[in-house]
Protein backbone atom coordinates (compact mmCIF):
# COMPACT_ATOMS: atom_id res chain seq x y z
CA UNK A 1 0.00 0.00 0.00
CA UNK A 2 1.38 3.63 -1.36
CA UNK A 3 3.00 5.22 1.86
CA UNK A 4 0.08 8.38 0.58
CA UNK A 5 -2.70 6.18 1.45
CA UNK A 6 -1.98 5.31 5.05
CA UNK A 7 -0.95 9.62 5.04
CA UNK A 8 -4.29 10.83 3.77
CA UNK A 9 -6.19 7.99 6.30
CA UNK A 10 -4.52 9.14 9.08
CA UNK A 11 -4.74 12.91 8.24
CA UNK A 12 -8.78 12.14 8.07
CA UNK A 13 -8.52 10.43 11.24
CA UNK A 14 -6.92 13.36 12.64
CA UNK A 15 -9.09 16.06 11.17
CA UNK A 16 -12.48 14.53 12.55
CA UNK A 17 -11.08 13.58 15.94
CA UNK A 18 -9.94 17.36 16.08
CA UNK A 19 -13.64 18.31 15.15
CA UNK A 20 -15.28 16.11 17.37
CA UNK A 21 -13.00 17.39 20.54
CA UNK A 22 -12.66 20.53 19.80
CA UNK A 23 -15.85 21.83 18.06
CA UNK A 24 -18.52 19.28 19.28
CA UNK A 25 -17.06 18.38 22.99
CA UNK A 26 -15.53 21.42 23.74
CA UNK A 27 -17.43 21.71 26.91
CA UNK A 28 -17.99 18.86 29.37
CA UNK A 29 -21.94 17.66 28.92
CA UNK A 30 -24.26 14.64 29.20
CA UNK A 31 -24.39 13.03 25.67
CA UNK A 32 -27.96 12.50 24.95
CA UNK A 33 -29.22 9.54 22.93
CA UNK A 34 -30.02 11.72 19.89
CA UNK A 35 -26.52 12.94 19.61
CA UNK A 36 -25.07 9.58 20.27
CA UNK A 37 -27.25 8.13 17.45
CA UNK A 38 -26.41 10.68 14.49
CA UNK A 39 -22.90 10.55 15.65
CA UNK A 40 -22.95 6.52 15.42
CA UNK A 41 -25.07 7.04 11.68
CA UNK A 42 -21.69 9.87 10.79
CA UNK A 43 -18.78 6.71 11.84
CA UNK A 44 -20.87 4.45 10.11
CA UNK A 45 -21.70 6.11 6.80
CA UNK A 46 -18.02 6.87 7.14
CA UNK A 47 -16.58 3.16 7.32
CA UNK A 48 -19.27 2.16 3.98
CA UNK A 49 -17.99 5.01 2.45
CA UNK A 50 -14.45 4.49 3.02
CA UNK A 51 -15.46 0.68 1.91
CA UNK A 52 -16.49 1.58 -1.37
CA UNK A 53 -13.30 3.71 -1.57
CA UNK A 54 -10.91 0.47 -0.99
CA UNK A 55 -13.23 -1.41 -3.34
CA UNK A 56 -13.54 0.58 -6.28
CA UNK A 57 -9.17 1.21 -5.63
CA UNK A 58 -8.47 -2.15 -5.12
CA UNK A 59 -11.27 -4.18 -6.40
CA UNK A 60 -14.47 -6.47 -4.88
CA UNK A 61 -12.42 -8.52 -2.74
CA UNK A 62 -10.85 -5.99 -1.08
CA UNK A 63 -13.57 -4.06 -0.42
CA UNK A 64 -15.61 -7.21 1.13
CA UNK A 65 -13.08 -7.79 3.45
CA UNK A 66 -13.21 -3.81 4.80
CA UNK A 67 -16.50 -4.10 5.28
CA UNK A 68 -16.03 -7.86 6.90
CA UNK A 69 -13.55 -6.71 9.53
CA UNK A 70 -15.51 -3.69 10.14
CA UNK A 71 -18.53 -5.78 11.03
CA UNK A 72 -16.69 -7.98 13.22
CA UNK A 73 -15.07 -5.36 15.27
CA UNK A 74 -17.76 -3.78 15.45
CA UNK A 75 -19.88 -6.84 17.13
CA UNK A 76 -16.66 -6.68 18.94
CA UNK A 77 -17.12 -3.24 20.29
CA UNK A 78 -20.44 -4.00 21.65
CA UNK A 79 -19.08 -6.26 24.12
CA UNK A 80 -16.73 -3.59 24.99
CA UNK A 81 -19.59 -1.02 25.86
CA UNK A 82 -20.85 -4.02 28.29
CA UNK A 83 -17.65 -3.66 30.09
CA UNK A 84 -17.78 0.15 29.99
CA UNK A 85 -21.13 0.84 31.73
CA UNK A 86 -19.34 -1.55 34.49
CA UNK A 87 -15.79 0.47 34.93
CA UNK A 88 -18.35 3.86 34.90
CA UNK A 89 -20.75 2.67 37.51
CA UNK A 90 -17.87 1.39 39.60
CA UNK A 91 -16.35 4.77 39.63
CA UNK A 92 -19.63 6.54 39.49
CA UNK A 93 -18.44 9.09 37.22
CA UNK A 94 -20.67 12.22 35.68
CA UNK A 95 -22.41 11.62 32.67
CA UNK A 96 -21.24 14.92 31.37
CA UNK A 97 -17.34 13.32 32.01
CA UNK A 98 -17.69 10.09 30.23
CA UNK A 99 -17.11 11.25 26.88
CA UNK A 100 -13.95 12.91 27.80
CA UNK A 101 -12.32 9.54 29.30
CA UNK A 102 -13.63 7.24 26.62
CA UNK A 103 -12.49 9.94 23.92
CA UNK A 104 -8.66 9.78 25.36
CA UNK A 105 -9.22 5.71 25.96
CA UNK A 106 -10.02 5.11 22.20
CA UNK A 107 -6.97 7.24 21.35
CA UNK A 108 -4.48 4.93 23.15
CA UNK A 109 -6.62 1.79 21.37
CA UNK A 110 -5.88 3.44 18.22
CA UNK A 111 -2.32 3.21 19.06
CA UNK A 112 -2.43 0.00 20.86
CA UNK A 113 -4.28 -2.07 18.10
CA UNK A 114 -2.38 -0.57 15.64
CA UNK A 115 0.36 -1.62 16.80
CA UNK A 116 -0.83 -5.19 17.38
CA UNK A 117 -2.48 -5.44 13.83
CA UNK A 118 1.37 -4.53 11.98
CA UNK A 119 3.40 -6.76 14.36
CA UNK A 120 0.58 -9.43 13.73
CA UNK A 121 0.33 -9.24 9.87
CA UNK A 122 4.18 -9.54 10.26
CA UNK A 123 4.29 -12.90 11.81
CA UNK A 124 1.44 -14.30 10.18
CA UNK A 125 3.87 -13.58 6.85
CA UNK A 126 6.80 -15.39 8.56
CA UNK A 127 5.17 -18.17 10.66
CA UNK A 128 2.11 -19.33 8.86
CA UNK A 129 0.82 -21.58 11.58
CA UNK A 130 0.27 -18.93 13.78
CA UNK A 131 -2.70 -18.48 12.59
CA UNK A 132 -3.64 -21.89 13.61
CA UNK A 133 -3.57 -20.88 17.34
CA UNK A 134 -5.68 -17.85 16.62
CA UNK A 135 -8.28 -19.89 15.44
CA UNK A 136 -8.11 -22.28 18.25
CA UNK A 137 -8.05 -18.69 20.50
CA UNK A 138 -10.92 -17.57 19.08
CA UNK A 139 -13.07 -21.00 19.22
CA UNK A 140 -12.21 -20.98 22.79
CA UNK A 141 -13.31 -17.30 23.41
CA UNK A 142 -16.51 -17.93 21.59
CA UNK A 143 -16.93 -20.69 23.36
CA UNK A 144 -16.42 -19.11 26.54
CA UNK A 145 -18.52 -16.42 25.92
CA UNK A 146 -21.32 -18.66 24.84
CA UNK A 147 -21.54 -20.14 28.38
CA UNK A 148 -23.69 -18.32 31.78
CA UNK A 149 -20.71 -17.68 33.55
CA UNK A 150 -18.53 -16.24 30.55
CA UNK A 151 -18.04 -12.76 29.38
CA UNK A 152 -17.50 -9.53 30.90
CA UNK A 153 -19.65 -10.17 34.29
CA UNK A 154 -16.36 -10.98 36.69
CA UNK A 155 -14.21 -7.48 35.62
CA UNK A 156 -13.44 -5.86 38.55
CA UNK A 157 -11.87 -1.91 38.04
CA UNK A 158 -10.46 -2.27 41.62
CA UNK A 159 -8.26 -5.26 41.35
CA UNK A 160 -6.80 -3.59 38.10
CA UNK A 161 -2.68 -4.37 38.03
CA UNK A 162 -1.94 -1.10 36.20
CA UNK A 163 -3.71 1.11 38.82
CA UNK A 164 -2.32 -0.80 41.48
CA UNK A 165 1.29 -0.21 40.30
CA UNK A 166 0.57 3.64 39.16
CA UNK A 167 -1.00 4.32 43.34
CA UNK A 168 2.07 2.90 44.12
CA UNK A 169 4.15 5.36 42.24
CA UNK A 170 2.11 8.28 41.68
CA UNK A 171 -0.12 10.27 44.10
CA UNK A 172 -3.51 10.03 43.23
CA UNK A 173 -6.47 12.39 44.44
CA UNK A 174 -8.98 10.34 45.77
CA UNK A 175 -12.01 12.54 44.22
CA UNK A 176 -12.63 13.84 41.15
CA UNK A 177 -11.63 17.55 39.90
CA UNK A 178 -14.08 18.49 37.66
CA UNK A 179 -12.92 16.87 33.88
CA UNK A 180 -9.06 16.89 34.81
CA UNK A 181 -7.19 14.38 34.80
CA UNK A 182 -4.01 16.03 36.73
CA UNK A 183 -4.18 18.55 39.29
CA UNK A 184 -1.94 20.76 41.62
CA UNK A 185 -3.04 19.66 45.51
CA UNK A 186 -0.56 21.18 48.36
CA UNK A 187 2.01 22.19 45.54
CA UNK A 188 2.29 18.74 43.78
CA UNK A 189 1.15 17.16 40.96
CA UNK A 190 -1.62 14.81 41.64
CA UNK A 191 -3.43 12.46 39.34
CA UNK A 192 -7.41 12.60 39.87
CA UNK A 193 -9.67 9.57 39.32
CA UNK A 194 -10.79 10.58 36.30
CA UNK A 195 -7.47 9.51 35.38
CA UNK A 196 -7.57 6.62 37.27
CA UNK A 197 -10.85 5.43 35.24
CA UNK A 198 -9.16 5.95 31.81
CA UNK A 199 -5.92 3.54 33.05
CA UNK A 200 -8.77 0.86 33.37
CA UNK A 201 -10.08 1.81 30.38
CA UNK A 202 -7.55 1.55 28.56
CA UNK A 203 -5.72 -1.81 30.23
CA UNK A 204 -9.61 -3.74 29.95
CA UNK A 205 -9.02 -2.85 25.84
CA UNK A 206 -5.74 -4.33 25.44
CA UNK A 207 -7.56 -7.67 26.60
CA UNK A 208 -9.94 -6.75 23.64
CA UNK A 209 -7.21 -6.19 21.65
CA UNK A 210 -6.04 -10.28 21.82
CA UNK A 211 -9.69 -11.33 20.53
CA UNK A 212 -9.64 -8.26 17.85
CA UNK A 213 -6.24 -9.41 16.61
CA UNK A 214 -6.82 -12.91 15.27
CA UNK A 215 -10.40 -12.30 14.37
CA UNK A 216 -9.72 -9.38 11.71
CA UNK A 217 -6.17 -11.09 10.77
CA UNK A 218 -8.86 -14.06 9.65
CA UNK A 219 -10.54 -12.02 7.05
CA UNK A 220 -7.65 -10.15 5.33
CA UNK A 221 -3.74 -10.03 5.75
CA UNK A 222 -3.85 -6.74 4.48
CA UNK A 223 -2.29 -4.38 7.09
CA UNK A 224 -4.12 -1.27 5.55
CA UNK A 225 -7.56 -3.10 5.23
CA UNK A 226 -7.35 -4.57 9.09
CA UNK A 227 -6.04 -1.41 10.62
CA UNK A 228 -8.50 0.83 9.00
CA UNK A 229 -11.81 -1.37 9.46
CA UNK A 230 -10.32 -1.57 13.42
CA UNK A 231 -10.23 2.29 13.71
CA UNK A 232 -13.16 3.19 11.82
CA UNK A 233 -14.90 0.54 14.39
CA UNK A 234 -13.05 1.81 17.29
CA UNK A 235 -13.56 5.52 16.63
CA UNK A 236 -17.79 4.86 16.48
CA UNK A 237 -17.46 3.00 20.17
CA UNK A 238 -17.95 5.99 21.67
CA UNK A 239 -20.98 7.05 20.35
CA UNK A 240 -22.20 3.32 20.34
CA UNK A 241 -21.57 3.37 23.97
CA UNK A 242 -23.88 6.68 24.73
CA UNK A 243 -27.11 5.13 21.98
CA UNK A 244 -26.78 2.00 23.87
CA UNK A 245 -25.84 2.18 27.56
CA UNK A 246 -28.98 2.67 28.88
CA UNK A 247 -30.93 -0.20 26.53
CA UNK A 248 -28.01 -3.10 26.78
CA UNK A 249 -30.11 -5.22 28.81
CA UNK A 250 -32.75 -5.27 25.98
CA UNK A 251 -30.29 -6.90 23.17
CA UNK A 252 -29.14 -9.94 25.44
CA UNK A 253 -28.85 -12.19 22.32
CA UNK A 254 -26.29 -9.95 21.23
CA UNK A 255 -23.54 -11.90 23.19
CA UNK A 256 -24.61 -15.12 21.90
CA UNK A 257 -24.32 -13.67 18.21
CA UNK A 258 -20.93 -12.49 19.06
CA UNK A 259 -19.90 -15.77 20.42
CA UNK A 260 -20.87 -17.76 17.23
CA UNK A 261 -19.17 -15.09 14.81
CA UNK A 262 -16.23 -15.61 16.56
CA UNK A 263 -16.06 -19.53 16.61
CA UNK A 264 -17.11 -19.69 12.57
CA UNK A 265 -13.90 -17.31 12.31
CA UNK A 266 -12.05 -19.96 14.31
CA UNK A 267 -13.37 -22.83 12.79
CA UNK A 268 -12.92 -21.09 9.09
CA UNK A 269 -8.70 -19.98 10.59
CA UNK A 270 -8.25 -23.46 11.48
CA UNK A 271 -10.14 -25.44 8.08
CA UNK A 272 -8.47 -22.97 5.39
CA UNK A 273 -6.27 -25.60 4.34
CA UNK A 274 -8.74 -27.86 3.39
CA UNK A 275 -11.96 -25.66 2.93
CA UNK A 276 -11.82 -21.86 1.16
CA UNK A 277 -14.51 -20.02 2.57
CA UNK A 278 -14.95 -16.46 0.71
CA UNK A 279 -14.79 -13.37 1.82
CA UNK A 280 -18.54 -13.00 0.50
CA UNK A 281 -19.88 -16.09 2.74
CA UNK A 282 -17.73 -14.96 5.46
CA UNK A 283 -19.38 -11.07 5.33
CA UNK A 284 -23.08 -13.23 4.79
CA UNK A 285 -22.54 -15.07 7.40
CA UNK A 286 -21.71 -12.19 9.55
CA UNK A 287 -23.86 -9.91 8.42
CA UNK A 288 -26.76 -12.42 8.80
CA UNK A 289 -25.78 -14.01 12.67
CA UNK A 290 -25.70 -9.99 13.65
CA UNK A 291 -29.01 -9.53 12.49
CA UNK A 292 -30.72 -12.26 13.59
CA UNK A 293 -28.99 -11.86 17.23
CA UNK A 294 -30.78 -8.57 17.25
CA UNK A 295 -34.29 -9.20 15.85
CA UNK A 296 -34.17 -12.32 18.70
CA UNK A 297 -33.86 -9.99 21.34
CA UNK A 298 -35.98 -7.69 20.33
CA UNK A 299 -39.07 -10.12 19.27
CA UNK A 300 -38.42 -12.59 21.92
CA UNK A 301 -39.87 -11.60 25.22
CA UNK A 302 -37.31 -11.26 28.20
CA UNK A 303 -38.67 -14.03 30.74
CA UNK A 304 -39.88 -11.81 33.84
CA UNK A 305 -37.09 -13.82 36.11
CA UNK A 306 -34.38 -12.45 33.94
CA UNK A 307 -35.50 -9.20 34.59
CA UNK A 308 -33.68 -7.02 37.07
Amino acid sequence: MPWWAWGAFFVFIAGMLALDLGVFQRNAHAVTMREALGWCAVWGALAVAFGGIVWWWRGGEAGQQFLAAYLVELCLSVDNVFVFILIFAFFKVEPRYQHRVLFWGIIGAVLTRGAFILVGVGVIARFHWVLYLFGAFLVYTGVKLALPSGGDDEVDPGKNTAVRFFRNHFPVSESFHGENFFVQLDGRRVATLLFIVLIVVETTDVVFALDSLPAVLAITKSGFIALTSNIFAILGLRSLYFALSGIMQLFRFLKIGLAVILVFIGVKMLAERWVEISTGTSLLVIGSVLTTSVLMSVLIPQPPSEKK
